[in-house]
């Protein structure tokens, strides 16, 4: 399938959603890999992680780059050749990519029951807020997951913790968009957030 979603949240920002339908080998064919990520492809034992991996090429072209103009740092950070800022993120059969000349992160979480076991690990000043009884409170839990991955990429800092460092303000799901910060080391940092919800997938991006 080609391209799912375009957003632009500002003039100087763009998401792009990808959702995979095409086989390996056809996300494969019109991509020119370097050989790095050629190995890194071929050496992922799951074929939804490569469909996923071929799937962020296809929409760094069509942002107009190249596999070749993507690189990462030593923490695992994703940085572009030309200085703009980029996040990624796939889960399932979704991948997406947020390029800005701001600071960015972006996570896609598929919406599941389980995100409930886990809840205690990355929730706590929202608890104050959230209703377990809720009909909306898997798709709540989700969209915070989704909202402190992206602040964890935005900010990629060792030691920071979604649970004690990360924080959202009470949202409803229909707004798509709420406040966000870290308070890290006696520092607070606010982000704007914004987020969608599409076939049973929750996406979140944040902007410094």
């Amino acid at each position: 399938m080609p391209l799912y979603k375009t957003i632009t949240p500002n003039s100087q920002t763009c998401v792009k959603i990808w959702k995979i339908s095409e086989s390996y080998i056809d996300l494969m064919k019109p991509l020119a890999l370097t050989k790095a990520s050629l190995e890194r492809v071929e050496d992922m034992k799951s074929e939804i992680h490569q469909r996923g991996f071929l799937s962020v090429r296809h929409l760094l072209r069509e942002f107009g780059y190249q596999d070749a103009d993507l690189y990462y740092d030593n923490f695992g950070k994703p940085h572009l050749k030309d200085g703009k800022h980029i996040s990624i993120t796939h889960s399932f059969n979704f991948s997406a990519v947020i390029v800005s000349d701001l600071i960015v992160g972006i996570d896609v979480e598929k919406q599941r029951d389980k995100i409930t076991i886990i809840a205690h690990k990355f929730i706590d000043y929202e608890n104050d807020y959230l209703n377990e009884g809720s009909p909306d409170y898997i798709r709540k839990l989700t969209i915070l997951w989704c909202i402190k991955e992206s602040l964890y990429k935005l900010f990629l800092t060792p030691g920071l913790s979604f649970k004690n460092h990360c924080f959202a303000i009470p949202f409803n799901i229909e707004d798509q968009e709420t406040i966000a910060w870290i308070d890290y080391k006696n520092q607070k940092h606010r982000y704007n957030i914004q987020f969608l919800e599409f076939e049973g997938f929750s996406c979140a991006y944040a902007i410094a």
